[in-house]
């Protein structure tokens, strides 16, 4: 692999755009269910739909389905390009053949900019071998796509990738970074990440660095920090591949990032990771993992899901394509007896949000299993300006737009028998209220204060003022911590 400062990623970069090859273009092309099959790694429909020799047909061919293309039709895709490509080792070329040695992905973002993502080809493709080297280049993923999801897309000076693998968060905090810090203990994903961030026209906003953690960045700190850590909880063998195992053992890795983290935040400063925890016998989880969370910051932990020891090691053992193979059992036995030795039943996956800079900080450790509106990002900034508002009687809120109110009880009755109020956007909450409270939400409109407000229910109710404040104005903070009321 060559230097990605030369001008190959912007000659290439031309050419994918004058094919037509970005993500709606491909999508186009292949149709909905040769698209829908290659995001199953099935490549048949889609070779199918792209027997035309177009370049677009060349181009899906060649880096998407993985099967050789003609030497001329490759030319004429790429024109110039195939032998530089050949030299930095995107491609090789046979005779009157040239195959993919290098994925390169069209990525679609909320905006109508185009991307393009180069990493390692994809493995397993038809069912074929999954096996793949210690320093693998992951490209887009499913980890992937919910961590930009989960991050915050404020304008800030500066951020920070850690782990950066491929780059592609790396892509997307530079179009609202003034500069960004990509680092990785893969030399490989190093050269990667330079490529796609010359590919994307922001090389010179993305500073790339070798090393561990927060080794590259000892002294500085960020605006925003994203990361979808190698998180893979296993017994430090010795054997690891890169992308996915720390060489730590557990989650030891997640646990120094999220302990480490707020040394390098800026003041208001948001750390986001991605990441797997351990659910240890008799020991919550959340109790668990308050421990890791520091004095100084906001805090925003998500459980969204939990897998018990087997399945957790059967996905990452058909992940590093052991499955089936000779020593399948053994490494599966490995694993489960380590498990058990540390007392592990279960393990968490889920989002874990920090902001810096807090003097009466909130930890807030939630189970939530249910669907929430993608991206997420919004409702977590949400709830960090939430958590900061004093939601107390002199406090002016008002009801969220997307909430609706919902009643059960007898066809005419006057009373209904349950009120539920329910989120359609963010994190989608349901909440069972009273009348009061019912009352309250829908006379908050900012023009009062919550105080005025809940005096003007209790008349209206019949109820003393006094203890009618007493007994909702909890009820009030729980409502605006949970998004219902903002300020």
């Amino acid at each position: 692999m060559g230097d990605p400062g030369t001008d190959l990623p912007q000659r290439l970069r031309a050419a994918l755009a004058a094919a037509g090859f970005t993500y709606d273009g491909v999508a186009d092309l292949l149709g909905p269910l040769a698209h829908a099959a290659l995001g199953r790694n099935e490549t048949t429909p889609g070779l199918r739909r792209t027997t035309g020799g177009s370049p677009l047909e060349t181009l899906v061919r060649l880096f998407l389905l993985q099967t050789t293309v003609p030497a001329a039709a490759a030319e004429a895709a790429l024109p110039g390009l195939v032998e530089r490509l050949a030299v930095e080792g995107l491609v090789e070329q046979s005779v009157g053949e040239v195959a993919a040695r290098l994925d390169v992905r069209p990525y679609a973002t909320d905006d109508d900019d185009p991307l393009w993502v180069v990493s390692d080809l994809t493995p397993g493709l038809d069912g074929g071998p999954q096996r793949v080297g210690p320093d693998h280049v992951l490209g887009i993923s499913p980890a992937s796509t919910s961590l930009a999801q989960l991050t915050i897309r404020d304008d800030v000076g500066a951020s920070l990738d850690l782990g950066t693998g491929c780059g592609v968060q790396a892509l997307h905090l530079a179009r609202h970074s003034g500069r960004v810090v990509a680092t990785d203990v893969n030399a490989r994903a190093l050269w990667v990440t330079r490529f796609n961030a010359a590919l994307n026209g922001v090389a010179d906003r993305v500073d790339v660095r070798d090393g561990s953690l927060f080794d590259p960045v000892a002294e500085e700190r960020f605006d925003l920090i994203a990361t979808n850590p190698p998180f893979v909880i296993s017994p430090a063998t010795g054997e690891r591949l890169v992308y996915r195992d720390s060489g730590l053992p557990g989650d030891q890795v997640v646990e120094h990032i999220v302990r480490a983290a707020p040394r390098h935040l800026a003041d208001g400063g948001w750390c986001q990771v991605l990441a797997n925890w351990v659910i240890a016998k008799d020991r919550p989880w959340d109790e668990r993992l308050a421990g890791w969370l520091a004095d100084d910051c906001d805090a925003l932990v998500v459980q969204r899901e939990v897998m018990d020891p087997a399945a957790y090691v059967e996905l990452w053992l058909k992940d590093a394509g052991r499955h089936g193979g000779a020593d399948y059992l053994d490494r599966y036995d490995t694993w489960l007896s380590w498990f058990e030795e540390q007392g592990i039943e279960g393990v968490g996956f889920g989002w874990v949000n920090l902001r810096a800079g807090s003097t009466d900080p909130r930890h807030d450790l939630v189970e939530w299993r249910y669907d929430v509106e993608q991206p997420i990002a919004p409702a977590i900034a949400a709830w960090g300006a939430a958590v900061r508002s004093p939601g107390g009687a002199d406090e002016r809120l008002r009801l969220r737009p997307d909430v609706l109110q919902e009643t059960v009880g007898p066809v005419g009755a006057e009373d209904p028998e349950a009120i539920v109020v329910r989120q359609q956007r963010g994190f989608r909450r349901a909440r069972q209220v009273d009348t009061v409270v019912a009352a309250l939400l829908g006379a908050s409109d900012g023009e009062l204060t919550v105080g005025q407000l809940l005096d003007a229910v209790a008349h209206l109710l019949d109820r003393d003022p006094a203890a009618t404040r007493a007994t909702y104005l909890p009820q009030v903070r729980e409502l605006v911590d949970e998004g219902f009321l903002v300020p």
